[in-house]
């Protein structure tokens, strides 16, 4: 029977060299896990001695900190609970009815009047002058279908089915690794896996997802395909603990995010506060959250503390090493045809997504179908060793149908899950999802297709943006010259 610690005795234990927290009744030592917590020491301090349930529920599952610590750090419970689930949705009139949502546009419309303002930014924010977020999906309105005529098209019924770093799907289109999905519904990605699962679509999880793996994937047949999303810690035995966690949840490839070494500053998000003193408390098991530092809110930024900045080519072997025999590794974030060459002859590589964080790390960055464009110019043998997948800027199948033509074996979709999400949970999920399928079916079979394997380029006519697209793989400018500066 474990003993009850009063508010008196806990509040004595706020400083680095004792260090507890209450939450969800009981309490925790963190003293000795607090300098290597991924989101750093501060958050913990902003807490210790209290009870930190709500800023903690707000986006962990309760289950995350209990598994996460070794059974020593429960040290007793608490007779001071204060564990009521925070508001993280708005008081909202009635939502039109499911069924009327017709357009994947529909969804952020519904969506933005349950969700509090933090969390909408959360979703809708971008790095700077979100220049690259809306490239993205501009870019896609710049290519032109050149649909093929009197082809009999009535068959077949199944045509959207294939497969994603050789996992069996139903379609094409997967779902891009989101954070911290509780804030955006109470089940977060729990919803969206129970959706791909009925759906057999595939899930890329991400690193700093608001439940573990365990309970994400608990509700799904495991041929339903998963995929990890890993930031590399800082403290590389976080990393392998997630991986180890991932092989035994039947995890089928770890997609290493290599576009954000350090942090984007996405200014929608750094601007408003978050509820409950201004963090989050971060999770215990490779993850971080808000940390007031002087430079906003962001919930984003703060996500970064953990991640190495240090991470190189050189360190794709240790990752390799890591996975068991079968599941996959992807580079997600490559956007030149000079790393994805480079990524091809490590020879370690099985796959690349082609991403710049849908716009919200380095703004100016190339939109992602120019890449796509980039590699087909400059390195078509890529495709022949690698898979290459595609995220950023998809907003309707036809985006999708190009992006296929073009040469991806996948498309991610991400904030439109995320608004499916936070306005109608699982089935809003499946309902969006639903709707982009048939939208890839209806232009397949406009144009002239019935299968994936029938689509190529020429279905495309991408002559009004040919003009941006390198002509060669490496560093080179094509007229101006680079010159040494010399030290002042």
């Amino acid at each position: 029977m474990s003993r009850k610690i009063s508010p008196a005795e806990l509040s004595q234990h706020d400083a680095p060299s004792s260090l507890w927290l209450a939450i969800n009744g009981l309490v925790y030592d963190l003293t000795a896990f607090a300098p290597s917590h991924p989101g750093g020491l501060q958050i913990l301090l902003q807490h210790a001695g209290q009870d930190a349930s709500v800023p903690y529920n707000k986006v962990h599952s309760p289950s995350l900190i209990r598994t996460s610590l070794p059974p020593t750090a429960q040290i007793g419970s608490s007779d001071s609970v204060q564990t009521p689930v925070p508001q993280i949705f708005s008081s909202v009139p009635t939502k039109p009815p499911l069924s009327t949502l017709i357009s994947p546009h529909d969804f952020p419309l519904a969506a933005i009047p349950s969700l509090t303002p933090k969390a909408t930014a959360f979703i809708s924010s971008a790095a700077t002058d979100c220049l690259t977020h809306r490239a993205n999906s501009s870019l896609y309105s710049h290519l032109a279908l050149r649909p093929r005529i009197l082809i009999n098209v009535s068959t077949p019924t199944t045509p959207l089915v294939t497969t994603i770093l050789n996992c069996p799907v139903s379609s094409p289109i997967f779902i891009s690794p989101t954070s911290l999905g509780k804030i955006i519904h109470p089940s977060g990605e729990k919803a969206i896996a129970l959706a791909c699962s009925n759906l057999d679509m595939a899930q890329t999880i991400s690193t700093s997802a608001s439940f573990t793996l365990s309970e994400i994937l608990s509700g799904q047949n495991t041929s339903h395909p998963a995929f990890l999303q890993l930031y590399v810690d800082k403290n590389r035995v976080n990393s392998e603990r997630v991986i180890e966690e991932a092989a035994r949840n039947g995890v089928r490839a770890v997609m290493v995010t290599v576009d954000a070494p350090v942090p984007g500053k996405r200014e929608a998000d750094e601007r408003i506060p978050t509820a409950a003193g201004g963090g989050t408390l971060a999770p215990m098991a490779g993850t971080a959250a808000a940390v007031g530092d002087g430079k906003g809110a962001a919930l984003g930024r703060v996500m970064g503390g953990y991640i190495d900045d240090s991470f190189s080519w050189e360190d794709l072997g240790w990752v390799k090493g890591l996975l068991p025999e079968g599941v996959k590794l992807v580079l997600k974030g490559v956007q030149t045809a000079a790393d994805a060459v480079r990524a091809m002859e490590t020879g370690l590589v099985d796959g690349i997504v082609i991403s710049n964080h849908g716009g919200r790390s380095l703004d100016t960055a190339t939109g992602t179908i120019l890449v796509l464009l980039e590699l087909q110019r400059c390195c078509p043998g890529v495709f022949d060793r690698m898979e290459v997948l595609i995220d950023g800027g998809v907003r309707r199948g036809t985006d999708v149908f190009k992006a296929l033509c073009l040469g991806a074996r996948g498309v991610g979709v991400g904030r439109g899950v995320l608004w499916a999400l936070g306005g109608y949970g699982r089935e809003g999920v499946e309902r969006y999802l639903e709707i982009l399928n048939d939208e890839l079916v209806t232009t397949m079979k406009m144009c002239g297709v019935t299968s994936l394997e029938e689509l190529h380029p020429g279905l495309v006519n991408t002559r009004a943006v040919d003009h941006l697209v390198p002509k060669r793989v490496g560093e080179e400018h094509p007229y101006a010259k680079w010159r040494r500066k010399s030290k002042l």
